[in-house]
């Protein structure tokens, strides 16, 4: 069975990454998709959260697996027997920090990096952009799933009432 694994922050997961994750899912049997714990950042959605939309919105695709993980994402690769890593790659600039972690991951543990390049349609893209924009009251909707989109609408609702 070839394994492969698409980690990130997905905070929230937008288009750009359900395009990588996509095409990773056709030329994989599993997908497992790691969703990073960092106990020092405060998200916009909690782990679980995020594990719960991207279940959602890659539930189509029919092999998926939604996990978080903490620490090294060359262990969370040896624990399951994964022995490539998909990455999405939007510009030059991603690639020169990438290159570098796939080859210390291949030297600590043999994991290959396969790198994907970006739909030129999510080029620009960013959970961060996206939070940002959104926050402001731009309209992100046709950068999101659906689901996505209106659950980042209402959590930046509730944290303005709270302020």
């Amino acid at each position: 069975m070839r394994r492969a694994v698409c980690p990130g922050s997905f905070d929230p997961i937008t288009n750009g990454h359900l395009d990588i994750i996509e095409r990773a899912s056709k030329l994989y049997d599993v997908v497992h998709v790691a969703v990073a714990v960092n106990r020092n950042k405060q998200g916009m959605f909690t782990i679980e959260e995020r594990i719960a939309l991207i279940e959602e919105v890659t539930a189509p695709y029919g092999n998926i697996v939604v996990e978080s993980h903490l620490g090294l994402l060359v262990d969370f690769c040896r624990d399951r027997g994964i022995p490539a890593i998909v990455k999405g790659l939007r510009a030059v600039s991603d690639f020169d920090y990438e290159l570098q972690m796939a080859q210390m991951n291949h030297g600590l543990t043999g994991v290959e990096t396969l790198f994907v390049p970006t739909s030129p349609t999510y080029s620009f893209l960013s959970s961060t952009l996206v939070k940002e924009v959104a926050s402001y009251g731009g309209d992100v909707s046709h950068l999101l799933p659906e689901v996505v989109h209106r659950r980042l609408v209402e959590r930046i609702a509730e944290r303005k009432a709270q302020q």
